[in-house]
């Protein structure tokens, strides 16, 4: 997994996972859930990582349609960072059901931002 993920949003994921495919041969490594309604997908292209995000109402209301997802070493230390460095906190990190501790923030533009950190399998 890459360090920095660009994340589409997209009202159609399977269109833009057809596109990718086909037009740069990415393939799929990660689906959540692993049946069903997708919401999330990960592709790999080359040696770079690329997410895709179903959300109904993509591109509508100027809502984002692209976010950086950052790994870093400690979601909740990265956090508490944020705001003196001009950012802002969307609020606090969660455990998500695939692995992952998230906290969503902007930069000091107004980007949307992940912070995500590995959840040690137990």
């Amino acid at each position: 997994m890459s360090t920095i993920q660009p994340v589409i949003i997209t009202a159609d994921p399977d269109v833009l996972l057809g596109f990718y495919t086909a037009l740069f041969g990415a393939e799929e490594t990660f689906r959540v859930p692993e049946e069903g309604p997708v919401f999330y997908r990960g592709l790999r292209i080359g040696d770079c990582d690329l997410g895709l995000v179903a959300e109904a109402d993509a591109g509508r209301r100027g809502a984002p349609r692209i976010l950086l997802s950052i790994e870093v070493d400690d979601v909740d230390e990265t956090l508490g960072r944020v705001t003196a460095l001009g950012g802002s906190v969307g609020g606090g990190a969660n455990d998500m059901p695939w692995g992952q501790r998230v906290a969503h923030i902007k930069d000091p533009d107004g980007n949307p931002v992940n912070l995500t950190q590995p959840i040690p399998v137990q």
